[in-house]
């Protein structure tokens, strides 16, 4: 599914750029290399922790935090056992999504958990979680998503509290350094000393944007085209920007109030958000929890208050529109995302990508080498694209090799430890006559 078209030549866009994120790209070479894709059977790897303390553990905090029943603790130990000592099974066929699952897993089933591509593996243990506990059935349990009350707790916190307070400050900064603040708080989601928690003065703005100008490795942003986003989104055009939501909670908060803050200064004139149809990956973001965070903004005093009243009213409008396609449950890339979706992020003027998995999904679930281009590894994509991402996981492109030389010397868990971040971003194809 890859695109043949190129790249319009521009100016690099800060430290830790890749240099494919507004420069000349023949996406031809967008071929993806003989790597194979990350698996869980390096023993010690990010991805065997994942597989084998991450899930279990996960099972056991599912299990605590609702009265299950005899069949859901039965169905939960049998996941557990299979995960840890057996095979994978396929899905029974009175699952209503049983043959899509024996499509995507065709090769996997009655393998390790441990020898099968990682995000499938991933992906495939949160649909099984969910059968479990009975979310697909036609019982009392159908529907109801098993980790509300992780989210619903994260969203009550006195951090969100003490978030949303600060945005009274932020309100008086002037409208691009208060856009740079927020992005930096979009991007980091949950680490509230690099979001939009800013001090009274003047300088709040500023300040963000000399952590993007400085050092890459010193404030922790490996890589920022943040620059192209803004030249992407000017004020006063028609532009749609599609936003593909993370997780629920301290990270969506965020980003609703960057969607805001696009609305309000009319660097966009439509938001499409787009969340996931069912629960996944623990915390990721449904209907529900946007519905959760809107009224937790509204429900704020001060500068939160009117920024959930105006999302309330974007929603009844239509220039705030909430989406949920089933691809985002797919244990597939973005590049084999089906036609609809396809087709609806070619018409968006931006699409802006979040989090770990999304990037994971964009780029490929491979290990790369950290200095391959950004654009080459997206040029399928078929319009603008920006991904900001806190490192999470093993994956990861577009770092200046200044940048990936002193990274590798820190001795740090750079990759997966969440304490670095990256804002990438790629201009649409130029068309083809």
């Amino acid at each position: 599914m890859g695109d043949s078209s190129t790249y319009t030549a521009g100016e690099g866009d800060g430290p830790g750029a890749d240099a494919g994120s507004d420069a000349g790209i023949d996406a031809g070479s967008a071929v993806a290399a003989d790597l194979p894709v990350i698996t869980g059977g390096v023993p010690g790897s990010f991805a065997r922790g994942v597989l084998a303390d991450r899930h279990p553990a996960l099972i056991q905090q599912v299990r605590d935090a609702f009265p299950y029943g005899r069949r859901q603790h039965e169905a939960l130990d049998s996941l557990l056992d299979e995960i840890t000592h057996g095979v994978i099974e396929p899905l029974g066929p009175e699952d209503h999504d049983h043959e899509r699952w024996a499509e995507w897993g065709r090769g996997h089933f009655g393998r390790s958990w441990y020898d099968v591509p990682f995000l499938w593996a991933e992906s495939y243990f949160y649909r099984r979680l969910l059968g479990a506990v009975g979310y697909f059935g036609t019982g009392p349990w159908r529907g109801v998503d098993p980790f509300a009350p992780f989210k619903r707790a994260e969203l009550r916190g006195e951090a969100v509290e003490e978030e949303l307070r600060a945005l009274d400050v932020l309100a008086d900064a002037p409208a691009e350094k208060r856009a740079e603040a927020l992005l930096l708080g979009s991007l980091w989601g949950n680490r509230a000393d690099l979001g939009f928690r800013v001090s009274a003065d003047e300088r709040v703005g500023e300040r963000a944007a000399e952590s993007v100008a400085a050092s890459a490795v010193d404030s922790a942003l490996v890589a920022d085209g943040s620059p192209l986003l803004w030249r992407l989104l000017p004020a006063g055009s028609p532009s749609t920007v599609a936003v593909v939501a993370d997780n629920a909670g301290r990270e969506l908060i965020p980003d609703l109030i960057l969607i805001d803050h696009l609305l309000e200064h009319r660097r966009a004139e439509r938001v499409v958000l787009h969340v996931k149809p069912y629960p996944y990956f623990v915390s990721d973001a449904m209907m529900s929890d946007v519905v959760d965070c809107l009224r937790r903004l509204t429900e704020a005093p001060g500068e939160a208050g009117r920024i959930g009243g105006r999302l309330w009213k974007a929603m009844a409008t239509g220039s705030l529109e909430v989406r949920a396609h089933p691809f985002f449950c797919a244990p597939l890339p973005y590049e084999e995302m089906p036609e609809d979706l396809r087709a609806e992020f070619a018409g968006a003027t931006l699409t802006v990508l979040k989090g770990d998995l999304n990037y994971r999904r964009l780029v490929g679930d491979r290990l790369w080498s950290a200095t391959d281009s950004f654009a080459v590894r997206t040029a399928y994509f078929p319009g603008a694209v920006a991904a900001l991402r806190t490192l999470k996981s093993d994956v990861v492109v577009g770092l200046a090799p200044a940048v990936l030389d002193t990274l590798e010397h820190s001795g740090t868990a750079w990759r997966t430890s969440g304490t670095h971040a990256l804002i990438q971003s790629r201009r649409a194809p130029e068309p083809r006559f």
